[in-house]
């Protein structure tokens, strides 16, 4: 890495020069300048064809596009329309730069506000990600002033006074506040708290693939170094590789097929842990989302994990009592049930007087992942949300090729009310769910006591419906530190991926309106939207997102001190939250099993055995239950109640 150039300011006696350590081999990076100066070789038939296949997601798979030229007055189509025509008046000679290109084509996608529909550029832009050396994350004090310090730095990075606790207060002489509003413009998201979120975060990191490089070889950047004084610093642009996703979005898979996943905050996530947890990269060596053989601890304090880059489990001391707090930085695995699994075994292993679920920063992915999950919080059933494809006839003819499942990708319940909505005019198809109803309920709940959700702007896609299962289900509070979430609701397809739903299984389709894109470029889209169930049922998750039950504004103790005050507020709203035990132990006398239940928080307890009614009882601390005939290996099942209501529920295998 180049060292950056100190400015001399008018409160400094002398310049000083930032110093940087040398790079690790992890680390091999190019300025921003260089690597642009390489980049650039689309031809003009090129682009048109890219703005051609465009106009054809967007117009014919796109689910949200009604919602979206309503709610934002925009016109997506008529842009590349537009650009389409200004296109045949231009020859190889006249045409414009290309990096011209590429941001009128970001432009119009981001027009829409919809982090799951996204031009992706070719290479060499795609698998890189343009960087300054360090984070910068917003707190609050007491009087509600906003204020932006720098949290992280790269390994070995060195300028005067800088570090974490360094407060930024100038962004290339602009108001930091200020320039992360017009940042956020540009990377526009489905909410004003999602918009800010964008902007803070792509002001130091932005992955090339999805987003334009920089206007600037480099930024001045103004703040209040760690001594109190005034300091300016002027670090360039460096880009470097990515670390890789976690699976083949292309390719034809449950997997895929089965994404909600913001690829911004994907390869944003992916990126930080390149740049700042070098632990979890050697953990997983360098695979996202890798499941170890053996479980690992990245921190002292940490709970030992198989998935060291998606979960970390840690018990958390706060002025109302001892709570687990469990972080979920993705839901992007191969093996939903293994994510499960390990949630269950993690949050068994916490104190089980209160959980801290923390979701911030999660972009998403495997929706079977997220939803699977829920059943373990709550005694009630989980309904999976529904999602609608909208009525097209290109969308008719994927499902009709995909609706008896010959991929692994089940297309068949939307096909018929697609195959009638030209007769009846309907916009949408039915709603069903992705996620397998009977998958959402396999195992139901494995953690009874009180838990509390912690969301921010960024959380988007299966990370919303998530989110938006668990306030839609009851299973406890959610505190937000922003006032909403990222409002991402929908499954997400690429072009390559429904280029190949026409192609598979053999033989292909030869009249495919999809064509290959060039130079590795992709396309994304909203493929079917998300709508919530109980309360709410039929309210779309995008542009409205999961709003919190409470509200935390993040403190410099936050940001600088592992979240200290969000964790107490978590910790008080836990403690005013009622606590409910249902604890089992069960014998065989021959085939008597006899059934020794202790409670708390419950005032009745329904007994099932293999899903059959077996006894009613009034409990308020213990009772034995003895039930005649039993064959080990059957599924015992006790539904705990409160006043009528259900609270809490035990499955045991006897």
């Amino acid at each position: 890495m180049s060292q950056p150039r100190t400015i001399k300011t008018a409160t400094k006696k002398r310049a000083t020069t930032a110093r940087r350590k040398p790079a690790t081999k992890a680390q091999a990076v190019v300025p921003l300048a260089d690597f642009l100066g390489s980049a650039g070789n689309l031809t003009l038939a090129q682009r048109k064809l890219l703005v051609d296949q465009a106009l054809l997601l967007l117009g014919e798979n796109y689910v949200h596009l009604p919602l979206k030229m309503a709610m934002h007055a925009v016109n997506p189509l008529q842009r590349l329309r537009v650009l389409r025509a200004r296109m045949e008046r231009q020859t190889t000679a006249t045409m414009e730069a290309e990096w011209m290109f590429h941001r009128e084509m970001s432009s119009i996608f981001n027009s829409v506000r919809d982090l799951h529909t996204n031009y992706l550029l070719p290479v060499p832009f795609a698998g890189k990600i343009a960087f300054l050396p360090f984070m910068i994350e917003k707190c609050h004090d007491a009087d509600g002033t906003e204020r932006y310090l720098v949290t992280r730095t790269v390994t070995g990075y060195q300028a005067p006074q800088f570090g974490p606790g360094a407060e930024v207060t100038h962004w290339n002489g602009t108001p930091i506040a200020r320039a992360v509003v017009l940042n956020g413009a540009i990377f526009a998201g489905s909410n004003e708290a999602a918009s800010r979120a964008r902007g803070l975060d792509s002001l130091t990191l932005r992955p090339l693939v999805i987003q334009a490089p920089p206007d600037e070889d480099w930024v001045t950047l103004t703040y209040v170094g760690l001594d109190g004084s005034q300091q300016e610093l002027r670090e360039q642009w460096k880009v470097t590789a990515n670390l890789p996703p976690m699976t083949d979005l292309d390719a034809v898979s449950e997997t895929s097929a089965s994404m909600g996943l913001d690829l911004d905050s994907d390869e944003k996530s992916r990126a930080k842990k390149a740049l700042y947890v070098r632990d979890v990269v050697e953990l997983e060596r360098g695979r996202s989302s890798a499941e170890l053989a053996v479980p690992a601890a990245v921190g002292g304090a940490d709970l030992p994990t198989t998935m060291p880059g998606v979960f970390r489990a840690r018990e958390v001391v706060t002025p109302s009592g001892t709570f687990g707090h469990l972080r979920i930085f993705t839901f992007s695995v191969q093996d939903p049930v293994a994510f499960r699994d390990e949630f269950a075994r993690l949050a068994a292993a916490l104190p089980q007087n209160g959980l801290i679920v923390d979701v911030r920063d999660n972009g998403g992915g495997h929706i079977y992942a997220s939803e699977f999950t829920l059943q373990t919080l709550t005694p009630r059933r989980i309904a999976p949300e529904p999602v609608q494809f909208i009525s097209t006839p290109l969308n008719l003819r994927i499902c009709r090729r995909h609706q008896n499942n010959p991929s692994g990708i089940d297309l068949g319940p939307w096909f018929d009310s697609l195959d009638l909505a030209i007769e009846t005019g309907a916009q949408y198809s039915a709603a069903k769910p992705i996620t397998p109803e009977d998958g959402a309920n396999d195992i139901g709940q494995t953690y009874l006591g009180p838990v509390v959700l912690i969301t921010d702007a960024r959380v988007y896609s299966a990370t919303d419906i998530f989110a938006a299962g668990f306030a839609d289900h009851e299973i406890g509070t959610i505190l937000g530190v922003d006032d909403n979430t990222g409002a991402g609701g929908a499954n997400v397809w690429t072009h390559g991926l429904l280029a190949a739903l026409l192609n598979e299984p053999p033989p292909p389709d030869e009249t495919s309106p999809y064509v290959a894109l060039p130079n590795g470029a992709n396309l994304r889209v909203s493929i079917r939207r998300t709508l919530r169930v109980g309360k709410l049922a039929g309210t779309p998750v995008e542009d409205l997102g999961i709003k919190p039950h409470e509200t935390h504004r993040m403190t410099r103790a936050d940001v600088l001190e592992g979240n200290v005050d969000l964790l107490k507020r978590a910790g008080e709203l836990l403690a005013a939250m009622p606590l409910r035990r249902l604890d089992l132990q069960t014998s065989f006398t021959g085939t008597t099993l006899t059934v020794a239940i202790d409670v708390q928080g419950i005032d009745r307890v329904d007994v099932y055995l293999d899903d059959r009614p077996i006894s009613s009882e009034d409990v308020t601390g213990t009772a034995a239950i003895d039930i005649l005939d039993v064959t080990p290996g059957q599924l015992l099942r006790t539904d705990g109640y409160e006043a009528g209501v259900l609270v809490a529920s035990r499955r045991v295998t006897v």
